[in-house]
């Protein structure tokens, strides 16, 4: 009650002092100065504007790796991240009060011997050289200015120098005051003010000039940084005035001596201490990833088309990322630094950053859909590349996930795993039998070519002599059999293939695929030999889909995603589904097991592609590869239950320059090694078998003889 009175009686204080001084002196028209009337200077805290009660300042997101220590990168439109009062030297508190408002603890948002001392300051002068304006009435602005959610023109009027807006920060201040005690006022204006250099807020401060944090501030860099907010663009000693920065700090210094807190002695060794800058930059956005970890850009490149894509950080993708350079989040990313640093390792062996051709590469864990590697050879780097090169050895283009104009790469018979798929749905079991010949000749029409037969698709073997003759889809699977595919698609429909590709995550980027997706895929005989441009990113997540026994799970680049108050957001957990039968995915793992020389739980394999993995890796593994017509791209796919990875050998520039069939074998063991470092703490976990449901006929012959 007491100090109701109180307040409404300074209240009466300050409009009479500002009615008689402040508004004459700024020869506001009478009628204002009547209209407003005595109570007009306070504004009930409930009517404040709501980004004074909860200021939305900007602050800066940062990317770890998925050790959540290990920075990648941050975004901001501001280099800001708020902290404690108590987390900022007692030195650094006392220097700005020292510098800005000496009387701050005195006064409750208005000092009347300030405002007193401005008017009779300005009248001599016949200008306004001082305005009296409080730390809190400073907040005040700063919030008001900062504001995302106001307009630009409201904004600008933050900042006007009218008598309009003096009055406007002198009411906010005094409800201010009336509900924050001083150190909440104090935190908060330390965290929203702009010390220069692009460095917002006193932590950023700290890093950016002296590259320590505000715990740890010195009496000579707080009184160098408290002496900077009057004029942070023109006295900031790295870009501005460096002695006119100098000329402030010793000014803050002399205020901390008349303020009793600093002795004499101790503030001249301050001023005599030398500058002693130790600048450094917050990295800002993908292309500032740290040089040692230059590869890592790619990663987040596709996290950043990723947020983007998430309806839960704003309406369309500029708001989202909008909301990521403002919003203060800390995002643990799936990125494993290890499994990184194998994976471009492997990469390098096969080709250099030098090298025309690419071999993009992408590692996923299965049931979860995190991403944890995307390495290729090449510079995430914007530099301009020798003799008009496109994509290396500098590039952003995002090579391993598409997007951005990148369409993917032949799949090759990596997609032969779809076919499987849906005839396995369809009730054909793992034994359909076929006796498959050099070449067959089907009802999917198609133009003329070497595959074409009287305008027919009539694909043939690659090698006659290993892969015709009877198969089923394990021997199938394992030797890469493309007539019996090619029969057992025509016996299931394209279109049932294609769908089943679609609900594993195989995006159509190009534009002629996805036309024959959307209405040609009846006809899409071919589709089974990987005819469709894919990426590493797809081709690992639809295989990992199987090693998940059917989940589905869309692929990620975070572990954890925590806000600026400490709240998990929903958007970085798993969103997974089941999209195929478990004993249908277990039943394609089980033929996935003959290509890469290991055996079925049926003893079924009879030879393989990329028979060496098995005993390079030393635990069960599945996978499958590929190769576009005219070895034009080479595709290697393998999994266990722990993880997938997807490479694929390519020119990005120039589909039809052929990387050869030699680099297959060389694919394989880079995929190998990959897995095996990966792996190498992990549990050895075998498949789980099939049900004889799937896998042997059950009633009468059902295959093709």
């Amino acid at each position: 009650m007491i100090r109701a009175h109180l307040d409404k009686l300074f209240t009466v204080v300050i409009a009479g002092v500002l009615a008689g001084l402040v508004l004459a002196a700024a020869a506001l028209p009478v009628a204002l100065v009547l209209g407003l009337g005595f109570g007009a200077l306070s504004a009930p805290y409930s009517e404040l504007p709501s980004s004074l009660r909860t200021p939305p300042t900007a602050q800066r997101s940062n990317l770890y790796a998925n050790d959540g220590r290990t920075l990648i990168t941050s975004f901001y439109t501001e280099d800001r991240v708020e902290v404690p009062l108590a987390k900022v030297a007692p030195v650094m508190r006392q220097a700005i009060v020292a510098a800005e408002d000496t009387r701050f603890y005195q006064h409750r948002g208005v000092d009347l011997r300030g405002v007193v001392r401005a008017f009779t300051v300005n009248r001599r002068d016949g200008a306004t050289r001082q305005g009296a304006s409080t730390l809190t009435m400073q907040y005040v602005r700063n919030v008001l200015a900062s504001d995302p959610r106001l307009t630009r023109e409201q904004r600008t009027a933050a900042t006007e120098i009218t008598a309009a807006r003096k009055l406007r920060e002198m009411r906010y201040a005094l409800s201010l005051e009336r509900e924050l005690d001083k150190d909440e006022i104090l935190g908060r204006y330390l965290n929203i003010a702009y010390f220069g250099a692009g460095a917002y807020g006193i932590a950023a401060a700290s890093k950016r000039y002296f590259s320590t944090s505000p715990a740890n501030l010195t009496l000579p860099q707080a009184a160098l940084l408290a002496g900077l907010v009057r004029s942070p663009d023109t006295d900031d000693p790295i870009n501005g005035d460096a002695d006119a920065a100098l000329r402030r700090k010793a000014y803050v210094l002399d205020r901390l001596v008349d303020a009793g807190q600093v002795s004499t002695a101790d503030a001249a060794q301050a001023k005599a201490a030398p500058l002693s800058l130790r600048p450094s930059q917050t990295p800002n956005d993908c292309t500032a990833v740290p040089r040692e970890q230059g590869d890592w850009g790619f990663f987040c490149d596709w996290f950043t088309q990723w947020w983007s894509a998430q309806p839960a950080f704003g309406g369309s993708a500029a708001e989202r990322q909008d909301t990521l350079r403002r919003g203060g989040f800390r995002i643990v990313s799936s990125l494993d630094p290890a499994v990184q640093r194998a994976t471009l390792r492997q990469v390098l062996d096969i080709y250099s950053v030098t090298d025309r051709r690419a071999v993009p590469t992408a590692v996923v864990q299965p049931g979860t859909g995190r991403v944890l590697a995307m390495a290729v050879n090449r510079n995430y780097s914007v530099a301009e590349n020798p003799g008009g090169r496109k994509n290396y050895p500098n590039t952003v283009n995002q090579l391993v996930a598409g997007g951005g104009g990148i369409e993917g790469y032949q799949g090759g018979s990596t997609f032969k795993l779809f076919t499987m798929l849906a005839a396995l749905e369809s009730g054909l079991p793992l034994d359909t039998r076929f006796d498959a010949p050099t070449r067959i000749v089907t009802r999917f029409p198609v133009d003329a070519g070497r595959a074409s037969c009287g305008g027919s698709w009539c694909p043939v073997n690659a090698s006659p002599d290993w892969m015709d003759g009877r198969h089923t889809m394990w021997t199938a699977f394992g030797r890469s059999v493309n007539t019996y595919f090619a029969w057992l698609i025509e016996r299931v429909g394209a279109d049932r293939v294609v769908e089943m590709a679609e609900r594993l995550g195989i995006m159509f980027r190009a534009e002629d695929d996805a036309r024959l997706a959307r209405s040609g895929a009846r006809n899409w005989g071919s589709f089974t030999l990987g005819v469709s441009s894919t990426t590493p990113l797809d081709l690992a997540n639809a295989y990992a889909t199987v090693a998940a026994e059917g989940t589905w799970c869309a692929p990620l680049p975070v572990v954890s995603i925590t806000d600026s108050a400490g709240q998990e957001v929903a958007a970085g957990r798993p969103d997974c589904r089941q999209v195929v039968d478990t004993d249908v995915a277990r039943a394609a793992v089980d033929a996935a097991r003959c290509p890469v020389g290991d055996q079925t739980m049926y003893q079924r394999c009879d030879g393989g592609t990329a028979e060496r993995l098995r005993p390079l890796l030393g635990r069960p593994v599945a996978g499958k590869t590929g190769s576009s017509e005219g070895y034009e791209s080479e595709s290697v796919v393998a999994f266990t239950p722990q993880l997938a990875i997807a490479s694929m050998a390519a020119n990005p520039d120039d589909p039809r320059d052929a990387v050869g069939k030699a680099v297959q074998a060389r694919m394989v063991d880079a995929v190998g090694r990959v897995l095996l470092t990966a792996l190498k703490d992990q549990p050895v976990r075998d498949f789980v078998p099939p049900s004889s449901a799937v896998t042997y006929r059950q009633a009468g012959p059902r295959d093709g003889n």
